[in-house]
């Protein structure tokens, strides 16, 4: 049975996929997700690349043992889960989507992220106010709450965008070859480098959720949750074949 490991976004936690989780466990699939360094239940701990990606295998090395895995990451967990993924030593992974983190955090981009962070942190309730009002007025109410459940990182905020430039995403996405999946919301701010993502990656589907922004999961939830289904079913079909048989595997 295909084991789901789920990757949450900057400043919220493994809360953001509750429907996501709700979906799946009502389909008896197995499922996790993860709270990366400075998120949500480990929020005390000090965050470093080094112990995201330590997080995510760890996470996917005991699911793969009970069989194929879905790995998904959202956002900052998405690119991430990318240059996971796209290890020279790849990991047991049978499927992967890449949800809302089609753009390189590099350059200009990233400072101008980061200077935007800084200020919003530094108001008087760390923009919790436009915070709140962003996420009535873009999410439905089953999903409102799940965004800020587990709490929210500031504190490792900028640490982790840092921490996003030195990922080489174009290679490690010319070194993926399980089926992947890039999902963004039509109104993405992290579609920026999507052509170039798909040309690097060529065998990858690119699929745009109409009227839906960034927060692509939680803004559609029925509409992430059947694209959820559909990776499924393509891993759960893959991995009779002879070509998931033959993909390298990774030992403790």
């Amino acid at each position: 049975m295909v084991q789901v490991v789920l990757v949450h976004g900057i400043r919220t936690s493994a809360t953001m996929w509750r429907a996501q989780v709700a979906h799946l466990r009502e389909r008896d699939i197995p499922v996790v997700a993860v709270d990366l360094p400075g998120h949500g239940s480990r929020m005390t701990e000090e965050y470093s690349l080094e112990r995201a990606l330590a997080t995510i295998d760890e996470a996917v090395m005991d699911a793969a043992a009970r069989g194929p895995v879905l790995l998904a990451g959202h956002s900052m967990g998405g690119l991430v889960s990318i240059e996971y993924v796209g290890r020279e030593d790849p990991p047991p992974v049978a499927g992967f989507i890449a949800a809302s983190c089609t753009a390189i955090p590099r350059g200009i981009g990233l400072r101008t992220y980061r200077l935007l962070a800084r200020g919003f942190d530094a108001l008087p309730d760390r923009g919790m106010w436009l915070t709140k009002n962003m996420l009535y007025l873009t999410l439905p109410q089953e999903t409102r709450a799940d965004f800020g459940a587990g709490g929210y990182a500031f504190d490792t905020q900028d640490e982790a965008l840092r921490s996003l430039s030195v990922l080489d995403l174009l290679a490690a996405l010319r070194r993926i070859q399980v089926p992947l999946w890039f999902i963004n919301g039509q109104y993405d701010q992290l579609r920026l480098n999507e052509r170039l993502f798909q040309r690097v990656a060529p065998h990858a589907e690119l699929i745009v959720v109409p009227r839906t922004s960034h927060l692509v999961t939680a803004m559609r939830p029925t509409v992430f949750n059947a694209l959820l289904d559909v990776a499924i079913a393509t891993v759960e079909a893959s991995a009779t074949t002879p070509l998931a048989e033959s993909r390298p595997s990774r030992e403790t």
